[in-house]
C-alpha cells in the first residue's frame, strides 16, 4: 500500500465500498481479505456485507458468529451467483470463524449478504419467503394456493416475456395486498415478537419479508409490455440495485452501535456515478446501489474503486499508455491502494472483450471515488492470505 487508510476512512466512514472491476479476477477476493484484516484491527469494522443473496447469507453468519453447521455447507448453500466457490470467499469464512471462535458474541465479526436471489434473466418466487413471515408471525395463511407453482415464477421467460409474467396477474396484485399486511403486522407487533424471540430474529424476518416483497417487485417490472431490450433489462437491474440499497441500510442499521461494515462488490453496484452496460445493441443505464446510499449516507460511505492491469486470469494484457490504468501500473507485483487523482488526458482503455466481465475505469468513476485499489498482475497477488 501506498497510502494510508486514513486518507479514505475518515472518522465519519461507517460503510466502505471496495469495488471490484470484474468478478472473474481471484485477486481482487485476496486483496479483500487482507485490507478487512486490516480494518478489523486498526478501524474497528465489525462486519462485511457480499454480493451475495441477503437471505441464504444468514447460514454464512450463522456458522462465523456461533459455529452453525460446517465451512462445507455453509460455503454450498450460504452463498448465491456461484461465489461459494471462490477460494478466496472460503478463506474469509473460515478466518472469520477462527477470529470469532473466543471473542465474546458484542465482539464477534457478522457475514453479510446484500443481494436479492435474482439473476439478470431469472426470479424465483416470493412464496417462501412470504411464508417464512407468515410462520414467525403465527398466521394461518395460505400463500401457497395464491402463489401456484414455483416454476411459473423461476422459469427464464418469466423475466424474459411480459406475456408470461405471473408478475402482473391478479395473484401476484393479491401477494402484495398480503406481503403489505404482514410487514404491517410485523411492526405493530414488534415489543412482543421481540420478547418471545430476540431482537435479531425479527430483523432476520423483516428481512425475509423484504427479499419476498422485493422478489414481487422485480417480477412486476418483468411484466411491464412495450419497453425495448436495453430498457427492459437497464430497469431490471435498477430494480436490482434499490433493493441492495434497501439492503445495505438496513444492515447498517443493524451494525450501527458495533462498528462500520466494508462493502464488496463489482465497481457498478459500489460506484458513485450512474452505472452502465453496453453489448452489441444493448445499451444499458440504471442508478445502482453505491450512487443510492452514497446520496442519502453522504460522508458516511465511501467508496474505494477497483482497477486492474493484466489479468492471466481472464486474458487481459498490458493496459496501453494513455490510459487510466497505465498510470497505475507498478513495477512491484501486488496490490496497492492509491490516490483517485489521476492525470485529466488519462482516457479509458477499449482493449476488452465481453467474456472478461471486466469494466476499465472512467472518468465519472474515478472522479467518484476516495482511492483506488489497483491490482498491477493478477497473478502475482499471492493466494491464500
Amino acid at each position: 500500500m501506498n497510502q494510508d487508510m486514513d486518507d479514505f476512512v475518515t472518522p465519519a466512514c461507517e460503510l466502505l465500498g471496495l469495488g471490484e472491476p470484474t468478478h472473474k479476477e481471484p485477486a481482487f477476493g485476496w486483496a479483500r481479505n487482507e485490507l478487512f484484516v486490516r480494518l478489523v484491527a486498526d478501524r474497528g469494522f465489525r462486519s462485511i456485507a457480499l454480493e451475495t443473496d441477503r437471505v441464504a447469507a444468514f447460514a454464512v453468519d450463522a456458522y462465523v458468529r456461533e459455529g452453525v453447521g460446517t465451512l462445507e455447507s455453509v460455503m454450498a448453500e450460504g452463498f448465491t451467483h456461484g461465489f461459494g466457490e471462490l477460494a478466496p470467499n472460503r478463506r474469509l469464512v473460515a478466518w472469520m470463524r477462527e477470529f470469532n471462535r473466543e471473542r465474546p458474541p458484542g465482539e464477534r465479526l457478522a457475514f453479510h449478504g446484500f443481494d436479492i436471489p435474482t439473476e439478470t434473466t431469472s426470479a424465483p418466487s416470493p412464496r417462501r419467503y412470504l411464508e417464512d413471515t407468515r410462520d414467525y408471525l403465527g398466521l394461518d395463511l395460505d400463500l401457497a394456493g395464491v402463489a401456484g407453482e414455483d416454476e411459473r415464477w423461476s422459469r427464464t421467460e418469466a423475466v424474459t416475456d411480459p406475456e408470461q409474467s405471473p408478475g402482473g396477474t391478479v395473484e401476484a396484485a393479491r401477494l402484495r395486498c398480503i406481503a403489505d399486511d404482514l410487514l404491517l403486522q410485523l411492526h405493530m407487533r414488534a415489543p412482543e415478537l421481540i420478547e418471545s424471540t430476540s431482537i435479531a430474529e425479527w430483523f432476520a424476518a423483516r428481512a425475509r419479508l423484504a427479499a419476498g416483497i422485493g422478489l414481487l417487485r422485480y417480477h412486476a417490472q418483468s411484466a411491464v409490455r412495450g419497453l425495448t431490450q436495453s430498457a427492459r433489462i437497464g430497469t431490471l437491474s435498477g430494480v436490482r440495485d434499490a433493493l441492495m440499497a434497501q439492503n445495505l441500510l438496513d444492515i447498517r442499521e443493524i451494525e450501527a452501535r458495533r462498528g462500520p461494515t466494508l462493502l464488496f462488490t463489482h465497481n457498478l453496484h459500489a460506484q458513485r456515478n450512474p452505472s452502465a452496460w453496453a453489448l452489441g445493441e444493448l445499451d444499458c443505464r440504471w442508478t445502482g446501489a453505491g450512487r443510492i446510499v452514497g446520496t442519502l449516507l453522504g460522508e458516511r460511505y465511501a467508496f474505494v474503486a477497483g482497477s486492474l492491469g493484466r489479468s492471466a486470469a481472464i486474458g487481459l494484457a498490458e493496459p496501453a499508455s494513455g490510459t487510466y490504468e497505465s498510470h497505475l501500473q507498478r513495477s512491484s507485483g501486488t496490490w496497492e491502494l492509491t490516490s483517485a487523482a489521476l492525470p485529466a488526458e488519462a482516457r479509458t482503455r477499449t482493449d476488452t472483450v465481453p467474456r472478461q466481465g471486466y469494466f476499465p475505469l472512467d472518468r465519472e468513476t474515478v472522479d467518484g471515488a476516495v482511492a483506488l485499489l489497483h491490482i498491477a498482475d493478477g497473478s502475482a497477488v499471492p493466494a491464500g492470505g
